[in-house]
């Protein structure tokens, strides 16, 4: 039996498979190349993070991958309708990023209550002034998202003392629905996305919604970036409705130098980096290894997508 052909969509560092070894066929292409590589491949592993090569060339024709793995938690840049109808499995890296990305946010509810933005600005011009500052402990967060990161948001949050709601698609057991969404937001201090994008979260963040949150209240965006409004967000800094922001994510990345947001008085802009921490490209090549394992011995893969739904859906037993 011939062995199987995996084709890794690359990036730069490629990722570690030398477990696999002696196994399996390892075949690497670039986005241009993808289209004519598909059909020869068993499985794919989508290794360039920032790549929409996978929804542009899989509707072409001939066999398909029985399995695609993406080396990310959203699966928002490879799905198309060919793709969610067909046999292929979907899975993400859900496991890799959680607690980064969860104190990253945590790092920034600090910062912003502790004013270190405005401590760096005085710093850098050399003014002593001095001023009080909030408490985190007694504030209260909504956190929209209730997967795996929405969830170790809420844990660490939690464990600073701050109140904490967690919104999902539908209501169970301790997570609010989205139709309790409107009805928090306008008692919160934080405001935290950590939500996939579909087609029903795309833009949900806008004039309407900035305009729910209290004027001392910040907004965090560590989910995707077509779920803001930008224009909507700067106009709602500029108009002071809102307090601050911190963006990890945009509608276009990278961000242009000539991008509006970079000037944005009480914006924080970071590089879509909330859950890279050192090694976290080791721990996603040792994850898709340990996926092969079970997929080659036919066991059920772990962290499949429900694709028509774009996430990995969520059970009581999480909640």
């Amino acid at each position: 039996m011939p062995e199987p052909v995996l084709l890794v969509l690359d990036a730069d560092p490629p990722p570690r498979l030398g477990a696999l070894t002696g196994r399996v066929r390892v075949r690497y292409t670039d986005g241009a190349g993808l289209a004519g590589a598909l059909p020869h491949a068993d499985v794919l592993l989508v290794w360039d993070l920032a790549s929409d090569a996978v929804r542009a060339a899989w509707p072409g024709g001939g066999p398909r991958p029985l399995w695609v793995h993406t080396a990310s938690a959203g699966v928002d840049r490879l799905l198309c309708p060919e793709l969610v109808d067909s046999d292929t499995v979907v899975t993400n890296a859900r496991g890799v990023f959680e607690q980064p990305m969860s104190e990253y946010v945590a790092g920034l509810v600090l910062a912003f209550a502790k004013d270190l933005p405005g401590t760096l600005a005085l710093q850098g011009r050399r003014r002593w002034r001095h001023r009080d500052t909030a408490r985190v402990a007694g504030s209260r967060a909504v956190v929209v998202g209730a997967g795996p990161v929405g969830r170790e948001i809420t844990r660490l949050l939690m464990a600073l003392g701050v109140e904490v709601a967690l919104v999902g698609r539908t209501p169970r057991r301790t997570i609010h629905g989205a139709g309790d969404l409107d009805r928090l937001t306008a008692r919160a201090d934080w405001v935290i996305c950590a939500a996939p994008l579909t087609p029903q979260t795309r833009g949900m963040f806008d004039s309407r919604f900035f305009g729910l949150m209290q004027p001392s209240a910040r907004f965090i965006n560590v989910g995707r970036g077509p779920m803001v409004v930008e224009d909507d967000l700067v106009d709602a800094l500029r108009k002071r409705w809102i307090a601050g922001a911190a963006l990890d994510v945009f509608e276009r990345e990278p961000l242009g130098p000539d991008s509006p947001l970079w000037d944005v008085p009480g914006l924080i802009v970071s590089p879509h980096m909330s859950g890279d921490a050192a090694g976290w490209r080791d721990r996603l090549g040792e994850q898709f290894v340990a996926m092969y394992e079970r997929w080659a011995t036919g066991e059920p893969l772990p962290n499949a997508v429900d694709k028509r739904l774009g996430y990995i859906p969520g059970t009581d037993k999480e909640a």
